[in-house]
């Protein structure tokens, strides 16, 4: 919203957290659904589908998800990936996806692997830390880390198979 009151634009851009499996909306009466780093939470085929009832005919969703950037990858990524996201497919597959669900106009852009490691694993490490240092002896605590710190070793060795990739599409 900081970035909104300085572009000029606060009095057309509303801010709501919320549950978004329960959405506070009435049907079809947002412009656009943004979604960044979080569809996966209910799935990607899930939010494209509930989500489309809200927007407005030619409504825009915008939605960020972890997708292959490749047709084949070595089994240690894609077991990875399979177990901790069943969801995650080919950039190709996901357009279908919108398509399918009654999306057209879709678009789409692999955000750079310095958004991965800048802004999403660096930050980890001292959360951890923090979490690690909050909870010392809790065994859910140090799997929840171990699993994250592995997801970021797996990245470094495998960004060039998959990343997040953001999904522009308009409601028909």
């Amino acid at each position: 919203m900081e970035r909104c009151r300085k572009a000029g634009v606060s009095d057309r851009v509303e801010a709501i957290e919320g549950d978004m499996c329960n959405l506070p909306f009435e049907k079809a009466s947002l412009d656009v659904i943004w979604s960044e780093g979080a569809i996966y939470n209910i799935g990607f085929m899930r939010g494209i589908t509930e989500w489309r009832e809200y927007l407005k005919p030619d409504g825009w969703l915008a939605v960020s998800e972890a997708s292959w950037l490749t047709d084949s990858r070595p089994s240690e990524i894609e077991d990875f990936w399979n177990e901790a996201y069943p969801e995650i497919d080919t950039i190709a597959n996901k357009v279908q996806q919108l398509k399918d669900a009654r999306y057209h106009d879709v678009n789409t852009f692999v955000l750079p692997k310095k958004c991965w490691i800048d802004n999403f694993y660096l930050p980890q490490r001292e959360a951890q830390r923090l979490f690690l240092e909050r909870y010392p002896d809790n065994k859910t605590a140090a799997e929840l880390v171990a699993n994250q710190r592995r997801e970021a070793e797996l990245y470094s060795r495998y960004s060039d198979y998959y990343g997040y990739v953001f999904y522009v599409a308009r409601r028909s």
